[in-house]
């Protein structure tokens, strides 16, 4: 299982969460026909994409305006790390993931909150 929590511009504060059980690859961008729509002008509207392969979960990045890790453009495909915080674009969303065995999973509160970054 993944959540995707999307966090506050300048604050470490969920807005908004996501939750795959199921899913193996995990669409992210501006477009309507991405698992996870985000309305911001930086954001591609086809930004990036996790898949899971075998037990671990990958990351690439196809947006113009790049995924960061702590303030680094991702240039290949990059294994997911659980807790590790993502941000679209230089000064886009930040997304943090969280990846959970079905073992100790329990249902993430949500929160839907509206976000527009301008």
């Amino acid at each position: 299982m993944i959540t995707l929590t999307l966090l506050h511009p300048t604050k470490t504060i969920p807005l908004q969460h996501w939750t795959f059980k199921d899913e193996s690859t995990i669409r992210i961008g501006r477009g309507i026909d991405n698992n996870v729509v985000l309305y911001s002008a930086v954001v591609s509207r086809h930004h990036l994409e996790l898949r899971q392969k075998g037990l671990e979960w990958e990351l690439e990045s196809f947006g113009a305006n790049g995924t960061f890790i702590e303030g680094k453009l991702i240039t290949q495909t990059l294994a997911v790390d659980d807790g590790m915080v993502i941000r679209l674009a230089s000064s886009g969303p930040k997304i943090q993931i969280n990846l959970t065995s079905e073992e100790t999973s329990s249902a993430p509160s949500t929160t839907q909150t509206q976000f527009q970054s301008q």
